[in-house]
């Protein structure tokens, strides 16, 4: 998604203009835009003509209006956006306070206004709008002289960087010309690695080459990590996977996804995190009960003594047309990172998602066990939420 302008004032209160490029991006679109907002976009509106002879017709014309949100529906199959709402200003084809319904639409810019952008809106924008920090996989495909540096999300892959360098050609007599040429070619490939490359977000850079390229780099990325004390690069040696690929273009990048021997390095993603949380819960649930609890009643209470390492909260719940159980939610992600514990949101289009919302769309791993919760339920007489 790119970011076009944001306006936000102290206080929270402002509108941010976007453009969704991709697919993903009409996704986060729906879980930034809330009810009682109001969304500006262009949009196209059946009017009827009336000619001065009398006669009338009808035509579609596109216009711009600013509607407040009563309604955000997803279409998961079409990947489109549609929001239902009254219009806020004055318009030449539609009166103020009529209904009207706006479909949102890839590579058009609509604005959304917030009374409040709280915390994990914020997040989400920032998220939505800067590949860099949701890309958990990164690739470098490359052949002699020509290399692609790309992010990859779920929706798409994004070239950061494009290195092409002019190398002579290896033959006698002209070997260190041949080497000088590779050697900067590989020393712009690692800088467009350490500059593009998020490594406390990336779980896995695919290193992928015809030939022994891909391997010529590494030895050499080492060694001057080594002789730099390049801590970026040596600390994370090991998430570096050397692969083969057909050429350093980007469309070789299909087929390292395609690759079934790298299956369990890429299963290192957020996804796969999220399902991993779960289980882990699940298993806490089974081994240690009273350090595991869902339900907002329960998490509440959890979260009082600061207990909760681990908070498991579905994006469902942000969605809420009530804004106090919205700030509710908000205000207990908010005190869990305060207290240093971990938030992982969940999105309700997975299936861990899914399996989450069955456990009231929200649960929590404690530090320490804390018996006391099922125990003060049991004497009011409560269940979980």
């Amino acid at each position: 998604m790119k970011l076009i302008s944001r306006n936000i004032d102290k206080f929270g209160s402002g509108t941010v203009s976007v453009t969704p490029e991709e697919a993903e991006d009409m996704w986060q679109a729906y879980n930034l835009i809330a009810e009682g907002d109001h969304v500006k976009a262009s949009t196209i509106r059946k009017v009827n003509l009336e000619s001065a002879t009398g006669t009338s017709s009808s035509t579609r014309v596109r216009t711009t209006l600013t509607i407040e949100v009563q309604g955000v529906e997803f279409d998961t199959q079409a990947s489109m956006l549609r929001v239902k709402g009254k219009n806020m200003a004055e318009n030449d084809y539609v009166k103020m306070g009529a209904y009207h319904t706006v479909d949102l639409e890839l590579n058009r810019k609509f604005s959304i206004t917030k009374d409040v952008w709280d915390s994990v809106s914020l997040e989400r924008l920032e998220f939505a709008c800067d590949v860099a920090q949701h890309a958990d996989l990164a690739a470098v495909v490359m052949q002699e002289g020509l290399s692609n540096v790309c992010l990859i999300t779920p929706a798409m892959t994004t070239v950061r960087a494009k290195i092409d360098v002019s190398i002579p050609r290896k033959r006698k007599g002209n070997i260190a010309q041949h080497e000088k040429g590779m050697n900067k070619f590989f020393d712009a490939v690692i800088q467009a690695i350490i500059r593009h490359i998020n490594f406390d977000v990336v779980k896995c850079v695919l290193l992928a080459s015809p030939g022994f390229i891909k391997d010529q780099l590494f030895d050499y990325m080492m060694q001057w990590a080594a002789k730099m004390d390049e801590k970026k690069v040596l600390d994370n040696k090991s998430k570096f996977v050397l692969a083969h690929c057909s050429s350093g273009f980007k469309h070789s990048v299909k087929e390292l996804l395609a690759d079934p021997n790298l299956a369990t390095r890429l299963s290192e993603t957020k996804a796969a995190g999220e399902v991993r949380a779960l289980e882990s819960f699940y298993q806490m649930m089974h081994s240690e009960p009273a350090r595991a609890y869902y339900g907002i009643v329960h998490v509440e209470k959890a979260n009082e003594t600061q207990a909760i390492e681990l908070l498991l909260i579905s994006d469902e719940l942000f969605r809420s047309s009530d804004i106090n159980q919205r700030k509710r939610y908000v205000k207990l992600v908010e005190a869990v990172k305060d207290y240093s514990g971990t938030v992982k949101i969940f999105s309700s289009m997975h299936v861990s998602g899914e399996q989450l919302g069955q456990l009231s769309g929200i649960a929590a791993i404690l530090r320490f066990p804390m018996p006391e919760i099922e125990d003060d339920d049991k004497e009011d007489g409560h269940t979980s939420d």
